[in-house]
């Protein structure tokens, strides 16, 4: 109930018009913005409102008691001077700052080391923004995307001559035509995934994660999506250029990764399902290695396909034009290393086979364990970030009762979004607690909600590639949740909690990263990037410059960037990225002007290469 004569409630009321005026202002940029890249031309309506509602007269924000904690004081940002950010040169496009094919090429090639992440050092990086294509669009809104892709935005034809007979990609006049064929599925990947759901369960909501080792252009997690199954899908920096971008452009998650030498940025026992077809990988080298850290990240009870050599090898090893005694001595080495890792066939039919993970510690009594190298078990199997790969078998969870089984832990997706995950109640998550859990979702709700008064599309479509960049518990994510978007949560590898896997079991995706080096994707990847207290966390780690030139790398022309931090923080990065050709609005908290932690909600301009174009408010 109101106090009467309080005199907060103006302030209030006056936070709340604010918000809601800057809202009708960042959406209907937004809506303009759209229009300036071709998408959703010819909206009259939308002009004819932009046009009635002056932008231009939103007041500024009310610092005067609370900036800097100190009641009374002013905010004066004159002092932070803006730094006008020069385009890079045209032949920096695609630029991927630590999968340089030149820096690769005087690598050591052994183990895919080369296509590995190489940072550029402090001398090497650049200082400027990475230009989009002549005629850059925005892609088209899920699930168009998912088969067509503008030709401007990744304007690449190997692939269509490449792939011509497999039916990935083709090119037809401004457009390329992404028809769901593969090499291992030319019937098309819905009947390639129907095959594979004869034995695992993808339809009732058990399986939900995937990782796609290989991934081509991401056909098969394409189709995954609307059984509600998606896929972490990654594939090298190779030659035949944008076979990850096209996975991005067509609003499917994907990043530049490979199986080499260092383990992959995931947390153990993340995926319910794990998938190669025809990915080249050397599944039988290196004494198993890249099999063993496929185990790591599978969880228990989960599945491994394996589609394309060496299966069914004594009917095609004239056509894959390999000697048969090679294709036979490689199958035998996986199914080996299969009983190793505790894996048991479920299914063998033409060129596919499908393994699944035993269930607990218990679940393979006939293994020879003087045969099998177990991993330290002083070794955290979640501490991933640049370690060396070994060949050794991660071990089970220890089981609270006998024969407790791990894989039914979790529930069924939908369910599992907002159920308590198990490294919550079993309290293996270092200051994490079912009450923090229940409190964070609760909180991230309402964050989310007054997000979509700032910007009411935000789950319309427009958005549909979204990156947390600091995602905590994936709880921004959850309540973000929809069919028509999917959000890559980033776990900064300094944060004081790893909490990657309770994000994973929780039937989301992420991924482990620094900040203080480039993302391993693609230019214009992202649609929508939230950056909740990313600047505060790395603090005297690395340069705030850095860091804003990354996103700005990685957000697509007319994406959006929503920070949220402490107001000291964000006047800085306000005056950064207004010399890098954004619009900023600051709003205050849904709590009011008291709080101290402010929104800055960011729209990138359109401009392309060669050309200073660009959108205004």
């Amino acid at each position: 109930m109101a106090m009467k004569g309080n005199p907060g409630d103006n302030r209030t009321r006056s936070s709340v018009s604010l918000f809601i005026v800057v809202g009708l202002c960042a959406f209907f940029y937004i809506l303009g913005a759209w229009q300036r890249s071709g998408f959703g031309k010819g909206d009259s309506i939308a002009l004819e409102i932009t046009r009635q509602t002056d932008c231009g007269i939103v007041p500024n924000l009310n610092y005067e008691s609370h900036h800097s904690g100190q009641a009374g004081a002013t905010v004066d940002d004159s002092e932070i001077e803006t730094k006008v950010f020069q385009p890079c040169p045209a032949k920096y496009i695609d630029y991927t700052p630590c999968q340089d094919n030149k820096r690769a090429m005087k690598l050591p090639r052994d183990n895919m080391n080369y296509r590995e992440r190489h940072c550029p050092t402090e001398k090497q990086k650049l200082h400027c923004l990475i230009p989009a294509p002549k005629g850059y669009v925005t892609p088209f809104p899920w699930p168009k995307s998912r088969d067509y892709v503008p030709y401007a935005n990744a304007p690449y034809k190997s692939l269509t001559v490449e792939k011509a007979i497999q039916n990935w990609i083709q090119y037809e006049g401004n457009v390329f035509k992404f028809p769901g064929g593969g090499t291992q599925f030319p019937q098309g990947a819905d009947a390639y995934i129907d095959q594979l759901a004869s034995v695992i369960p993808i339809e009732n909501g058990t399986v939900r994660t995937a990782l796609d080792t290989g991934c081509g252009v991401a056909s098969w997690g394409a189709y995954l999506w609307k059984r509600n199954v998606i896929a972490m899908s990654f594939a090298p920096r190779d030659n035949h250029q944008a076979q990850v971008q096209f996975a991005l452009e067509r609003g499917v998650p994907a990043i530049i990764g490979v199986l080499g030498t260092i383990k992959l940025p995931y947390p153990s026992r993340a995926f319910d399902m794990a998938h190669c077809s025809r990915c080249l990988i050397p599944w039988g080298g290196n004494d198993g290695m890249y099999m063993m850290e496929v185990d790591r990240v599978l969880r228990p009870g989960g599945y491994w396909v394996l589609s394309g050599p060496p299966i069914n090898w004594k009917n095609n090893y004239e056509s894959w034009k390999r000697p048969k005694e090679e294709l036979q001595e490689e199958q035998r080495k996986i199914e080996d290393i299969a009983k190793q890792l505790c894996w048991e066939k479920k299914y063998e039919k033409g060129e596919i086979a499908i393994w699944r993970k035993g269930l607990n510690a218990d679940s393979c009594p006939g293994r020879d364990d003087s045969q099998v190298t177990m991993c330290e078990t002083t070794t955290n199997p979640d501490d991933v970030w640049y370690e060396k790969m070994e060949a050794c078998v991660t071990p089970f969870p220890e089981a609270k009762v006998p024969d407790e089984v791990i894989a039914e832990e979790l529930k069924v997706f939908p369910d599992r979004l907002n159920a308590i995950p198990p490294r919550v109640s079993s309290g293996s998550v270092r200051g994490v607690s079912v009450k923090t859990y229940l409190e964070d979702n609760k909180l991230w709700k309402k964050h989310v909600n007054a997000y979509k008064k700032i910007i009411p599309i935000i789950d319309s479509g427009r958005y549909r590639n979204i990156m947390d960049m600091n995602a905590g518990l994936g709880s921004f994510a959850a309540a973000i949740e929809s069919p028509k978007l999917w959000v890559m949560n980033v776990v900064p590898t300094i944060s004081d909690k790893n909490t990657l896997g309770v994000i994973y079991e929780r039937g989301l995706i992420g991924i482990y990263h620094d900040w203080c080096e480039a993302f391993s994707t693609y230019p214009r990847t992202y649609d929508l990037i939230h950056s909740y207290g990313i600047f505060s966390l790395y603090k005297n780690k690395c340069d705030i410059e850095d860091i804003l030139l990354e996103m700005d790398r990685i957000l697509r022309p007319e994406g959006t960037v929503i920070f949220r931090d402490d107001v000291d923080v964000l006047i800085k990065v306000k005056k950064f990225v207004t010399g890098m050709r954004w619009n900023t609005k600051m709003i205050d908290h849904e709590d009011g002007p008291l709080v101290t932690e402010k929104v800055l909600v960011a729209v990138k301009q359109y401009w392309v290469v060669d050309e200073n174009n660009s959108t205004s408010l």
